[in-house]
């Protein structure tokens, strides 16, 4: 048990918990108290939960965010989603083969009375936008209820373990993420008359202007707001390949929720598709925790993540192969293998570039959608609506916190009639923080001087961040134009080389070389934070450039570790004085965990690809229904059952308009499939709260 979970981490702390026994398939197991049965059967080695019903397949976890059922069991005679459940003592649970009985129905069944509660503001959402938007509500004394699924605020900030970008004034630039959730969690609690419902799940918005909302999976509320505000984030969208349903295929989000919140280790070899900000921090996190990253594929010419993301990736050793995608995933009821290949610039894949890959995971990360459903329930009603964060545009969580803000200050002046502007500085400093990669250009290492001590930076790309100008006491570094998109430059020659620019740098893109001691061999400071391997005084490190390119083994000569540096490490290393300003990091993954295996397992059978996850539907015969002409997404799902399974369209709706658009159908043309009544399923029992209640 103790293999697979994370026992040390640079970052986490690893609490003192107290051990609970279950049974899986009979078999008696361990786990923790009020950790979700999904992340105790990882804790366990079991990825399989089940088998379905339609051709047999295995089963296993998807999202990690309740919003499909791929990670259904059956837990004490009750049908549950094993990532929204928690373990319990002696708790019976059993895999899924095929469908799952229904309990028995109960004789003289009795409706309990439903709650009501009335509120001037419902916060759809608990992560940065949502909290950003309280606490103006909150200083206004508005009364707000926020609504989380989960059993702590925060949103995906709780599975955050690197620092942020932005400004330190305005998003907390250079802080973590599991470090902002607690700050926004703090200040919340100061407002009375903003209040808390977690572990609870809003299922729609009716027509009579209420909110059903579930909590605790048993019991039912019904919330009478004046304004909501829809700020419940976002979900991952997915691919199609041959073997995309296999266990071990999951998104960057689950993986971050198992090793991040759960402290699992739910793989020894991982491989992630998608270059963007998302699948390069999810690899990094996977390095934090001791798993070995394969590679990355990203099926652009370039990652459209940050620069800095992608070259700290490098410099640890994860190779990263652009203008390439995944061709298909292998194994029999779990990932073994991933197949990759070049794409030219329609992205069509290029016969004999194929390599294949050993691994036990592959992380999707090829983007994100709005949870917008609330969104347009609320409009048909006619409440007032509002939205913030990716609900409203995908950004990054440092836009997504002034997104809220902003809308925070907008709903204020919608109840009641405020009349302070919001400053316009706010609209520009929303628009600077979602701003996409700008120009990207080499390190200019000739403008550094070659003498004292100086700071040296190794980012390449204007991107939203300067908390390495904040935080200088000497106001050595500044930015042109005092923008937040600049590059960060040396304003004077006075540094005195107290690290904090280089502890702070979220993208880990600043050293520093000291030649007061020997000009001719400086010591060159470097962040650390990955403990695949604890380095000390006199281990040896292969230095890097900023792109990872290797330069030369060097001996470590020092290591620092500040309380003041939010658990970032300081590697100090003797480099000649010829390579030193180069001097960006050092490889810790061994180059043999990269490399391709024997002979290339290919499929190209697109059409044998599954597309409705839920019901084991294949691009094959959603094609077939599109080349007779069929362009209404309900007929679609009348003959095929694509978008009837327990998800409701949520990952297979994207994937099917896809295949329109692979086609040649403009989806335009294509009529929209008419949405799902509830947002999420509820057990039949939390309509009889107080008789639920009895029973379990």
């Amino acid at each position: 048990m103790s293999e697979r979970r994370i026992g040390k981490h640079p970052i986490l702390s690893i609490p003192r918990r107290k051990r609970v026994s279950f049974y899986w398939n009979n078999q008696k197991l361990q786990a923790y108290q009020g950790e979700m049965i999904a992340s105790a059967l990882f804790a366990n080695g079991i990825h399989v939960f089940g088998h379905h019903v339609k051709d047999r397949s295995a089963q296993g976890m998807f999202c990690a965010n309740g919003q499909c059922a791929q990670c259904a069991v059956v837990a004490n005679g009750i049908p549950v989603k094993s990532c929204m459940t928690k373990v319990e003592e002696n708790m019976i649970v059993e895999g899924v083969e095929g469908l799952p009985t229904l309990p028995k129905a109960i004789d003289d069944f009795q409706f309990s009375p439903i709650e009501q509660t009335s509120t001037d503001v419902l916060v759809i959402g608990g992560g940065p936008a949502g909290l950003s938007a309280a606490l103006e509500l909150g200083e206004r004394g508005i009364k707000t209820l926020i609504v989380d699924d989960k059993d702590r605020l925060g949103g995906k900030l709780v599975l955050q373990t690197h620092k942020f970008f932005g400004s330190i004034e305005d998003c907390y630039a250079g802080t973590r993420g599991i470090d902002i959730a607690k700050i926004l969690e703090e200040d919340i609690s100061t407002y009375p008359s903003v209040k808390v419902w977690l572990n609870s799940t809003v299922m729609y918005v009716f027509s009579d202007k209420k909110v059903g909302i579930v909590t605790n999976n048993n019991q039912y509320r019904v919330v009478n707001p004046r304004v909501v505000l829809n700020a419940a984030g976002a979900r991952e969208k997915s691919l199609i390949f041959p073997g995309n349903t296999l266990p071990g295929v999951y998104g960057a989000g689950a993986f971050q929720t198992l090793v991040n919140r759960d402290l699992i280790k739910p793989a020894q070899r991982l491989f992630i598709v998608g270059g963007g900000n998302v699948g390069l921090i999810a690899a990094y996190h996977a390095l934090q925790a001791n798993i070995d990253v394969v590679g990355i594929v990203e099926a652009l010419p370039q990652c459209g993540g940050y620069q800095v993301h992608a070259d700290k990736i490098k410099r640890l050793g994860v190779p990263i192969y652009t203008s390439h995608t995944i061709l298909s995933a292998n194994g029999d009821e779990h990932v073994e293998l991933i197949t990759v290949c070049e794409v030219d610039r329609d992205f069509k894949s290029i016969p004999g570039t194929e390599k294949t890959y050993e691994c036990d995971t592959v992380l999707i990360a090829v983007g994100l959608n709005p949870v917008d459903e609330f969104f347009e329930e609320a409009k048909m009603a006619g409440i007032k609506i509002f939205a913030a964060g990716d609900a409203k545009e995908i950004a990054e969580a440092s836009s997504a916190m002034f997104s809220g803000k902003i809308a925070g200050v907008e709903i204020a002046r919608e109840l009641s009639g405020e009349e302070r502007e919001i400053p316009q500085d706010w609209y520009k400093k929303a628009e600077t923080l979602k701003s996409p990669p700008g120009l990207t250009e080499k390190p200019d290492y000739d403008s550094f001087p070659d003498q004292n001590i100086t700071p040296v930076f190794h980012c390449t790309q204007e991107i939203p961040c300067n908390p390495c100008v904040s935080v200088c006491p000497k106001g050595v570094i500044s930015i042109p134009g005092d923008s937040l998109l600049g590059k960060p430059q040396i304003a004077k020659h006075e540094c005195i080389g107290c690290n904090k620019c280089v502890f702070i740098c979220p993208g880990q893109a600043i050293s520093l070389v000291d030649y007061r001691e020997d000009p001719n061999n400086p010591v060159v400071s470097l962040a650390y934070e990955v403990y695949n391997y604890e380095y000390k005084r006199g281990d040896k490190v292969l230095l890097t450039d900023y792109e990872g390119n290797p330069l030369q083994e060097a001996e470590i000569i020092d290591t620092v570790l500040k309380k003041a540096s939010r658990k970032t490490q300081i590697v100090k290393v003797k480099a000649p004085r010829e390579i030193a300003k180069r001097v960006a990091g050092f490889s810790v993954q061994r180059e043999e965990v990269t490399l391709p295996v024997g002979k290339p397992t290919v499929d190209r059978i697109p059409d044998d690809a599954i597309v409705c996850r839920c019901e084991r539907v294949t691009a094959g015969e959603i094609r077939k229904w599109i080349r007779k002409g069929l362009r209404d997404l309900n007929q679609m799902k009348a003959i095929t059952r694509a978008g009837m399974g327990a998800c409701g369209s949520k990952t297979c709706g994207d994937l099917i308009l896809q295949l329109f658009r692979d086609e040649g159908i403009p989806v335009e043309e294509v009529a929209s499939h008419t949405v799902r009544p509830l947002f999420i399923e509820a057990p039949l029992g939390v309509f009889a709260t107080a008789f639920y209640q009895e029973e379990i």
